[in-house]
């Protein structure tokens, strides 16, 4: 008996691969999903794409899966980070859930001089919207959610080879003109509040940094990260 579930498993996944439960994982999909022995189920790991796995063992308090056969290859992003200023936390988990089903490689809290909600930011919580999204979205891949760090020391390690899509606000109704090779990439979101004058500066000295526009409108954070993200993977993505 088939079934439109799909589950994120922190396990290898292969043919004749048998998988077994959490306690949390048991109830959802006995309790909450009513999925019985012999339900076959889609898993990912984010690692060996997915998988039709049937159920062989069923309890409240666990239970095993066995891998089937492989329905889906894994399908990786282009190498894109998604750096953003987090903001209130239902829209925060916004940004995380759009950016996996855009396409990223990695997603980068980030805090800028005007950034209003760094207490609220948790990276456990952030990776399993990650995980969510993955699973609902029918991606393969769960992109790994960092650690809130500030920008400026985010900036002072930063690898030469990859360029930076800086949204900067102030070139509100310019030209949408993203320009740069292929490559390493990464996009940069700032707070409600936009980037401080001192930010803004460090970034357009960056030799890497791309100033761009987002159009004519002022955007809101979240619309702006899912606004970038479309704009790059339509010129330089795998769209």
């Amino acid at each position: 008996m088939a079934s439109k579930v799909r589950l994120y498993v922190d396990h290898p996944l292969g043919e004749g691969q048998s998988v077994p439960l959490s306690r949390e994982q048991a109830n959802y999909l006995f309790a909450v999903m009513r999925l019985d022995e012999g339900t076959v189920l889609s898993l990912i790991n984010g690692a060996d794409g997915e998988w039709d796995a049937e159920v062989v063992q069923a309890s409240k308090k666990g239970g095993i899966l066995l891998c089937r056969s492989q329905t889906r290859p894994l399908q990786l992003p282009p190498d894109i980070w998604l750096l953003f200023a987090p903001i209130r936390k239902e829209r925060t988990a916004f940004i995380v859930e759009k950016a996996v089903e855009l396409g990223v490689a990695r997603i980068l809290p980030v805090q800028t001089d005007y950034t209003q909600s760094v207490n609220r930011i948790r990276q456990d919580k952030l990776q399993a919207h990650a995980v969510e999204a993955a699973e609902q979205c029918g991606g393969t891949f769960v992109p790994p959610v960092g650690d809130l760090r500030k920008l400026d020391r985010l900036l002072a390690d930063w690898p030469q080879d990859r360029q930076l899509m800086f949204c900067d606000e102030v070139l509100i109704g310019d030209p949408v003109a993203l320009t740069g090779k292929g490559g390493p990439w990464a996009i940069l979101i700032g707070p409600e509040g936009g980037f401080s004058p001192a930010e803004r500066d460090r970034l357009r000295a960056l030799p890497f940094a791309h100033p761009v526009s987002l159009g004519p409108r002022i955007l809101r954070a979240d619309t702006a990260a899912v606004v970038a993200l479309t704009l790059w993977q339509q010129a330089l993505g795998d769209w």
